[in-house]
């Protein structure tokens, strides 16, 4: 049996790769704007448990949910879908969980001269690279 054969198999209910891999690109997104889970959830109208289980794979998500989250992140529906065919079984790598951390902490930087300041020792430092 192939992976599609497989996944279609799955009962109705069960998420699939394909869930969990839009889910952790919703999780990316949030964190690079620097949103916590509960901002997004009362974003979209539903519950921390709920936005929880989105970003985990875990529950599917409904395709006017999806437009609603991808208006609150403001990126087009298929930012979603990025990546899928080249997607590789397991967690996020050490250098993917760095540079969602440093988004993280980026976005939070309160003064717009200090994230001009690093962004342009960033720029810098990767010229040298």
């Amino acid at each position: 049996m192939t992976k599609v054969e497989d996944e279609a198999a799955q009962p109705i209910n069960r998420a699939s790769a394909i869930d969990r891999h839009v889910g952790a690109r919703i999780r990316e997104r949030r964190i690079m704007l620097g949103l916590s889970q509960q901002q997004m959830a009362d974003m979209i109208g539903v519950t921390y448990q709920q936005a929880h289980k989105y970003e985990r794979g875990i529950n599917r998500i409904s395709a006017g949910r999806l437009f609603e989250i991808s208006q609150v992140l403001s990126v087009p529906i298929g930012y979603f879908y990025e990546g899928i065919e080249a997607e590789k079984t397991g967690d996020l790598t050490a250098r993917q969980r760095m540079c969602l951390e440093l988004a993280r902490n980026f976005s939070q930087i309160g003064n717009e001269r200090y994230q001009d300041a690093i962004s342009q020792l960033a720029r810098a430092l990767a010229m040298e690279s």
